[in-house]
Formats: structure tokens, sequence, C-alpha cells
């Protein structure tokens, strides 16, 4: 496959946003039940924050996106044990400043979420685009003159 790498770097930001999240949760619960189960549903909700960030953000599964290879309306991405899967996008692409959402369709259902700082300002850039467009941008320096 012909096409732009994108290797991606732990996002700190995004762990602690997960956490943040689980362990509002997690008080939330707390609060309405406060009882043994709602304590234990609380640690429940704090256990799958860290393993959501563990896996998701932070890149610590067996199964985590460490790069992507972009092409026209697939994506390549290599996983952290070695293993490459070409996969095809879904429609409903989300881009913005601090995120970009990549939702695969085959062979696997599942979002790629990549967060502003999983990447480099020029490569997040190019990353957007590319959602955008379903294609990459041709740099002015590559133009003949």
């Amino acid at each position: 496959m012909s096409g732009t790498r994108l290797e991606l770097s732990r996002s700190w930001s995004l762990a602690g946003a997960i956490l943040a999240l689980h362990a509002a949760a997690a008080a939330s619960v707390i609060t309405v039940m406060g009882t043994a189960l709602g304590y234990a549903l609380g640690a429940a909700f704090l256990a799958l924050g860290m393993a959501a960030a563990w896996a998701r953000a932070l890149h610590g599964s067996k199964a985590s996106v460490r790069a992507l290879e972009l092409s026209r309306n697939e994506i390549l991405l290599e996983l952290k044990d070695g293993r490459r899967v070409q996969a095809e996008l879904g429609p409903a692409r989300h881009v913005s400043r601090m995120m970009v959402t990549l939702p695969l369709r085959r062979p696997m259902r599942r979002t790629i979420l990549v967060a502003r700082d999983m990447l480099g300002a020029e490569e997040f850039r190019r990353l957007r685009l590319w959602a955008l467009w379903g294609r990459l941008p041709v740099a002015a320096k590559q133009l003949p003159a």
C-alpha cells in the first residue's frame, strides 16, 4: 500500500480524560446508591477506566494501534503486537481541532480515536485533511515551478 505512514504516540491527555470521566461515573453511582453494591460498581467503573486508558490512550494492549498507513478509502493499521490489518473506513468520520475518529467497517468494527497530542502538528493536519477529503494534500514544494 502506498501512502503516508503516521506513528502514533501515547496520549496522556486522553488517558486523563478517560480516567476523569470514569471517576465521575463512579462518584455518581456511589452518591446515588451508597451501599456496598454501589461501592463495588464504582470500583468497577474505575477499573474499566484504567483498562480503557491503558489500551487506547497509552497503547499498552497487544491490539493497540501503533501506526496508520493512509491511502484512498482504506487504512492499514499496525498493531502493537506487529500485526498489520488492512481495514475499510465507514462514512461517519468526526474531525475537529482536538481529535479525529475513524470508524472501521471491515474486517473489524471498531473506531480509532486519534487525539491531537498523538501526532506532530503537521502529521495531525494531514490526517484531518485525509479524513475529510479521502486523499492527502500535495505540498507546494512538490509542485513544478
